[in-house]
């Protein structure tokens, strides 16, 4: 038998679909894989997608959704750590708003995300208002029992002093110290 010199081999098929893979996993283009591929086997690109196309894609397709399922995570990740990178002078392009729309997944994301952040803030501001108003009333309980009890010690004093004369001398450090009887 036979064996065309420009036949694919095993090995040419694992290296494509092994190549577009990995293109497609780290956002890039199968264009991209092809011409890589291409290079790499002396072929054209055009003649790598046609063997991807034809044969090779149908024996990788959960390798290839699970490759695009990276990819969408990957770009999420990304998206999260930098939603927008100013310009350095200042100016903005149409360049740059385009750049800025496209990291955003969707506007409705963004709303809902304000939503979200908006009713805890509210939620945290009732909290606090609560807080307030419970240290509020702690204060006031706390001066009316400390009125409370300077009455008692002036009801006591008074009390003591009719059934008795203490008196008190002053220490150096400012205590002062009951006289004995």
């Amino acid at each position: 038998m036979k064996v065309r010199q420009d036949a694919w081999s095993e090995e040419n098929d694992l290296l494509l679909a092994e190549t577009v893979l990995r293109h497609v996993r780290e956002g890039s283009t199968q264009l991209n894989a092809f011409e890589e591929v291409g290079d790499i086997l002396n072929r054209t690109s055009a003649a790598c997608g046609f063997r991807w196309n034809a044969v090779v894609r149908t024996q990788y397709e959960k390798a290839l959704g699970l490759a695009k399922k990276q990819r969408k995570q990957r770009n999420r990740t990304i998206e999260k750590k930098v939603l927008y990178t100013p310009p350095a002078q200042g100016t903005l392009t149409m360049a740059d708003v385009i750049g800025y729309l496209q990291t955003i997944d969707s506007i409705d994301a963004v709303k809902a995300e304000n939503e979200k952040l908006r009713a805890e803030n509210e939620q945290l501001q009732h909290r606090l208002d609560q807080i307030e108003q419970s240290s509020e009333i702690m204060q006031e309980d706390y001066e009316t029992l400390m009125k409370i009890m300077n009455r008692a010690r002036k009801f006591v004093a008074l009390d003591d002093e009719e059934k008795q004369a203490v008196t008190f001398k002053m220490e150096r450090n400012g205590n002062l110290e009951k006289v004995a009887e």
